[in-house]
C-alpha cells in the first residue's frame, strides 16, 4: 500500500504540474492537445516521477560492512565469494570505484561518515598508538558538540534508528551519562554493540585487544611471582633475613599489579562483548551464535514499525571483521574458508534486509547505500590462513593512513527512477559525502558554524554533472597526515603524494605482519622528502613511484600539492583529543554492566529471540 499511495502522488503531482503549465497559456487545451499531453505522461513516467522523488523525502537506508575489502564482492571483480544480493544492488543502481574513506581504522572512519568531517577536527585522530577505542569504560568518544545525519534529519522529522556497530564511546564522566551514545547524536532507536567485535568476544581464541601488551603483562607477572617465590622460600630456608613484613608487602604488592591489569584485560569478553538496546543492556557477555540473527531481526522489525517513513536506518554490521563468527548454514559453503563464509552470510543479510524494504513496497522511496568502513586487513591470519579481505589491486590494508588498500571501500548506491541502473562513476568520493547528500535529501541543512569536508554527490548520482566537486583528499594515519590526493579536473590526472608510509615487516611483505598491524609514526615509518608521487589514473597499484626524471609536472604538481596542504592545516582548530591515553583507558566506574559490578551478567534475550537463519 505505501508504494501504491506513493505513485499515485506522483501522478497526482504530475498531472498538476502539467495541467497548470497549460492552462497559463491564454488558448484553452484541444482535445489533441490534451491527448498529446496525457500521451506524454504515459510514455514519459519517470521523468515526472524523478523529480517528485527527488522533492519528497526518500526513507533511507545506509548499510556497512566492517573490514570489508574492495576485493572481496562480485561487482568488484571477485568470481568466487558469491555476493548477489550486493551485486544486486550495483547492477540496479550506481557503483563508485573511487570511494575513499577518512581514515582506515573503525573509530575515526565512522566518526568521519556520521559527521562529514575529517576525524581530525573532531578529536577523533589520536597521535599515540591507540587509534580506535579500547573499551566501552573508557571516556572518550565522539563529542557531543559534533551534529551527526541522524541529528539533522531528525530534526526534519525522520525516524532515526542504528542498529549493530557504534564504536563512537558510551560514558564521559559518570556510568549513565550516556553522552557519547547513539541516542545522545540522533538516533531514536539503537540496538547492538556499542564497541566492536574482537577475538576476546569468542570463547577459545587468541586475545586480539593490546596483545602485544597483554603479553608482556603476562611475562612482568611471572617473573614477580617467581620473585616473590623465592623471596618466600629463601625467608622459610633461612638464607633471606627481611622481615615477614617486608615480605608480605612484597607479595600484596605483587597481587595488587596483577590484580592491576587482570581485572581488565582479563575480562574482555565481558566488559567489552555486550548488546544494548538504547540504554539497556541485552546481553552481558553477547552470544555470538545468535547475533547475527537478532541484528537481522531488528533491521527487519525497525523497516516494519517505520514503513509509512520518513526514516533513516543505519545498519552496522559486525560482519566480516574477527572472528568472523559465522552460522552453521554458511560454514564451509565459501571457497575462501571462514572469511568467504562470513562475507557470504552478510550478503545472505543485506538480501533479507532488501527483501523486507520490497515487502513493504518502499523500494522506489528508499536511497540505499552499501560501503565498508575502511579496507580489509591483510594481518588478520591464524596461522597460515588469511582471516581478512582483499583489497584488489590495491597495495597495503587496514591500518595503512596512506596506501589505497586502506582506504579505498566499495561504494554502492541504488534510487530506482532517481539513479540510473548499472552505471559505475570513477570519480574520487568520500564516505564524508553521505553526510550532506542525506542531509540535502531530508531538507536539512549542513551545519554552517563548522567546516564539513563532504559534498552533495546527488547531482553526480543522477548523471547531471560528470565530476566530483572534491579536488584535493587528505589521507591522515591517526593525526599525521600521510598523504595527499589532487584530481587535476582539466587533465583527468589522479596525482597522489605519500609524505610518510609504513614500513612493512617482514621487509617487502606488503603488510606489517610482524607487528599486527603497520604504525603511524615512530621507527615503524619511512619519510619521504620528496614525497612518493604516482599517478594514479595511470597506475592505481602505486607500484612505480615518479620522479622528475620520469615525469615534467613532478615539481608542478608537488608545489600545488603542498599549497593545498597548508591552505587545509588553516582550517583546523585545536580540540579536545578524544583517544588521548587518558581518555581510552579502562575506567571501572564508567563500565556498562546490567548487573551489580564487577558480576555482570545477563540474559535478556532467550532463546526464543534466536530464529533459525
Amino acid at each position: 500500500m505505501q508504494e501504491s499511495g506513493f505513485q499515485m502522488g506522483v501522478s497526482q503531482q504530475c498531472s498538476a504540474t502539467c495541467t497548470k503549465g497549460s492552462q497559463s497559456k491564454a488558448f484553452p487545451l484541444s482535445r489533441r492537445s490534451y491527448l498529446t499531453a496525457l500521451l506524454a505522461l504515459c510514455i514519459f513516467p519517470k521523468t515526472c516521477g524523478m523529480s517528485v522523488a527527488v522533492d519528497s523525502k526518500p526513507n533511507i537506508l545506509l548499510i556497512m560492512a566492517d573490514d570489508l575489502g574492495i576485493g572481496d564482492i562480485g561487482c568488484y571483480g571477485n568470481n568466487t565469494i558469491r555476493t548477489p544480493n550486493i551485486d544486486r544492488l550495483a547492477k540496479e543502481g550506481v557503483k563508485l570505484t573511487q570511494h575513499i574513506a577518512a581514515a582506515p581504522l573503525c573509530t575515526p572512519s565512522r566518526a568521519a561518515f556520521l559527521t562529514g568531517r575529517y576525524p581530525i577536527r573532531s578529536g577523533m585522530a589520536s597521535s599515540n598508538r591507540y587509534r580506535a577505542l579500547q573499551w566501552n569504560a573508557g571516556s572518550g568518544g565522539l563529542p557531543v558538540n559534533e551534529t551527526t545525519f541522524a541529528k539533522v534529519l531528525r530534526q526534519q522529522g525522520y525516524t532515526t534508528g542504528l542498529i549493530g556497530k557504534w564504536h563512537q564511546g558510551v560514558n564521559c564522566e559518570a556510568l549513565n551519562d550516556h553522552c557519547h551514545h547513539p541516542s545522545n547524536h540522533g538516533f531514536d532507536y539503537f540496538y547492538g554493540m556499542p564497541f566492536t567485535l574482537l577475538n576476546n568476544c569468542q570463547k577459545n581464541k587468541p586475545p586480539e585487544l593490546d596483545a602485544a601488551l597483554q603479553a608482556k603483562l603476562w611475562l612482568y607477572t611471572q617473573i614477580i611471582a617467581l620473585a616473590v617465590l623465592t623471596v618466600i622460600i629463601g625467608k622459610l630456608t633461612g638464607l633471606i633475613s627481611a622481615s615477614w613484613k617486608i615480605v608480605t608487602c612484597f607479595a600484596l604488592a605483587s597481587s595488587l599489579f596483577f590484580t592491576s591489569w587482570y581485572s581488565s584485560y582479563g575480562f574482555v569478553r565481558h566488559w567489552n562483548c555486550i548488546l544494548m538496546r538504547n540504554y539497556d543492556i541485552t546481553e552481558q557477555p553477547m552470544k555470538l551464535e545468535r547475533t547475527a540473527a537478532l541484528m537481522l531481526k531488528e533491521a527487519v522489525s525497525f523497516i516494519e514499525r517505520n514503513k509509512h517513513g520518513p526514516f533513516l536506518l543505519f545498519v552496522s554490521f559486525l560482519h566480516v571483521h574477527t572472528p568472523l563468527f559465522t552460522t552453521e548454514k554458511f560454514l564451509g559453503k565459501s571457497r575462501h574458508g571462514l572469511y568467504g563464509d562470513n562475507v557470504e552470510e552478510m550478503d545472505w543479510l543485506v538480501g533479507k534486509i532488501l527483501d523486507a524494504i520490497d515487502k513493504e513496497d518502499l523500494k522506489n522511496n528508499t536511497f540505499t547505500y552499501f560501503a565498508s568502513d575502511h579496507g580489509g586487513q591483510l594481518e588478520a591470519q591464524e596461522g597460515k590462513t588469511q582471516l581478512g579481505g582483499w583489497n584488489g589491486l590495491c597495495k597495503g590494508g587496514k591500518g595503512m593512513g596512506g596506501w589505497e588498500g586502506g582506504i579505498r571501500v566499495p561504494g554502492i548506491f541504488r534510487w530506482p527512477g532517481v539513479f540510473p541502473a548499472d552505471t559505475v562513476i570513477d570519480e574520487p568520493t568520500s564516505l564524508m559525502d553521505i553526510y550532506p547528500t542525506v542531509a540535502h535529501l531530508g531538507g536539512g541543512i549542513v551545519p554552517q558554524d563548522r567546516f564539513v569536508d563532504g559534498r552533495n554527490l546527488m547531482l553526480l548520482l543522477q548523471g547531471k554533472v560528470q565530476q566530483s566537486e572534491h579536488e584535493f583528499m587528505f589521507h591522515y594515519c591517526g593525526s599525521y597526515l600521510h598523504a595527499v590526493r589532487w584530481h587535476q579536473k582539466d587533465s583527468g590526472a589522479l596525482w597522489k603524494a605519500h609524505y610518510v608510509t609504513p614500513i612493512f615487516h617482514p621487509e617487502g611483505a606488503g603488510a606489517c605482519y610482524g607487528r599486527g598491524i603497520c604504525p603511524c609514526f615512530g621507527e615503524g615509518v619511512t619519510h619521504h622528502d620528496p614525497p612518493l608521487l604516482f599517478d594514479l589514473s595511470r597506475d592505481p597499484s602505486e607500484a612505480k613511484p615518479l620522479s622528475p626524471a620520469t615525469e615534467p609536472l613532478f615539481d608542478t604538481v608537488i608545489s600545488r600539492i603542498e599549497r593545498a596542504v597548508q591552505e587545509h592545516r588553516q582550517t583546523l582548530t585545536p580540540v579536545p583529543q578524544q583517544l588521548s591515553l587518558y581518555n581510552i583507558m579502562w575506567k571501572p566506574w564508567l563500565q556498562p554492566c546490567c548487573g551489580t559490578f564487577p558480576l555482570c551478567w545477563c540474559d535478556k534475550e532467550g532463546d526464543s529471540a534466536h530464529p533459525a537463519l
